[in-house]
Order: structure tokens, then C-alpha cells, then sequence
């Protein structure tokens, strides 16, 4: 029973590796294939989250890794489809630019006692994501109306929400600085700036 706590890093890892065949079938239009890679990669998200669960076999380098390989799943997924064509480029720009958001907010919370649990809405966008991506391969495969953008929207609008209210949580825990503290800050800073420029004279 060891080996079950390496189990779901391991997935992860293998979520890592699909990315490059993900693509490549994308580009060459093998959109069957793409849709069979996609599908497993998806799985093993859910397996992974099952096992480390079930068994306990949560660790710090999965905590990491996991949503790391989520997000360049998607993130990658979404950028080569827009480079075929097959999307709008304007989704991808708006899911990637919440994504950089959350990360440049995630590196100023580095290293504080702080833990964020992951919202309904949160999951719902990862799952609309996936939805949208497995249809935008069928309507190529049976060239069907391109109704996958409506799901994609969907998905954008529950992505907003999610990162508003991360914004929302984290400057209601103190995370991020209020009015008063601003003012504040500038206020402490303004005599050393003014004896700086006394210096310079």
C-alpha cells in the first residue's frame, strides 16, 4: 500500500505528458486522437484527486503540481485551438489573463499562513472548460454548428466570478490592503521622499 501515495503524482505527471500530444494531434488534425488524449488527461485529473483523498495521499509537491498541470492543460489546449481557427482568439486572452491574475496574486500571498479552498464555481469553469474543448473537437469531426462558443461564454462568465471572489475573499481576510491603508502607506512615504529630494539639492 506504499506505492498508493505515489499514485496520484505520478497521474499528475502523466497530465504533463499528454500536453504535447494534445497539441500535435490538434495541429495535424487528427481531432479523434486529440479527443481520446484529452478525455484520459481528464480522467486521471479526476482519479488523481480520488486516490490522494481516499488514501491520504495528499503531498506538498501535489498541492502544486496538480493545478499546475490543469491550468497549462487548458491554457495550452485553448491557445492551439485559437491558433487553428477553431476558437476565437478573445477566449483564450480572457481565460489566460484570469489565470495570470490568480497567479500574480498567488505569489504576493506567498508565504503566508493562508489557505484557499477551491469554490463550486471554480470547479464549474474547469468542467464547462472541458465541455467546451471536447465540443469544439466533435463540431470538427462531424462539422457541426459551432455551438461550443455559447459553453465557452458560460465558462468565462463563472471564471470572472471565481476570481472576483477570490479578490473579494482576500481583501476581506486582510490580504489585501483597504483604502485607509493605502492612504497610510503614502502618507509614511511622502516625508522620505521629500528629505530625498532635500539630499539631492
Amino acid at each position: 500500500m506504499k506505492f498508493i501515495k505515489y499514485v496520484p503524482n505520478i497521474l499528475t505527471g502523466l497530465r504533463f505528458v499528454f500536453i504535447p500530444f494534445i497539441i500535435f494531434a490538434i495541429l495535424h488534425k487528427y481531432y479523434i486522437a486529440a479527443l481520446v488524449i484529452f478525455t484520459i488527461s481528464s480522467g486521471t485529473d479526476i482519479i488523481d484527486g480520488y486516490v490522494a483523498r481516499h488514501f491520504n495521499a495528499i503531498s506538498d509537491v501535489g498541492k502544486l503540481l496538480d493545478p499546475l498541470a490543469d491550468k497549462l492543460t487548458q491554457i495550452s489546449v485553448l491557445l492551439t485551438l485559437s491558433i487553428q481557427h477553431m476558437i476565437p482568439f478573445w477566449i483564450f486572452v480572457v481565460l489566460l489573463s484570469k489565470e495570470i491574475i490568480l497567479i500574480v496574486g498567488a505569489s504576493f500571498l506567498y508565504g503566508k499562513d493562508l489557505v484557499v479552498s477551491s469554490k463550486w464555481y471554480g470547479k464549474l469553469t474547469t468542467v464547462l472548460i472541458y465541455l467546451a474543448v471536447v465540443s469544439s473537437l466533435f463540431i470538427n469531426i462531424y462539422g457541426l454548428y459551432h455551438f461550443d462558443v455559447y459553453i465557452y461564454a458560460i465558462a468565462i462568465v463563472f471564471a470572472i466570478i471565481s476570481l472576483f471572489s477570490y479578490i473579494h475573499y482576500f481583501y476581506g481576510e486582510g490580504y489585501l490592503p483597504n483604502k485607509e491603508e493605502l492612504k497610510e502607506a503614502a502618507r509614511i512615504s511622502e516625508p522620505v521622499k521629500k528629505t530625498k529630494k532635500k539630499k539631492k539639492k
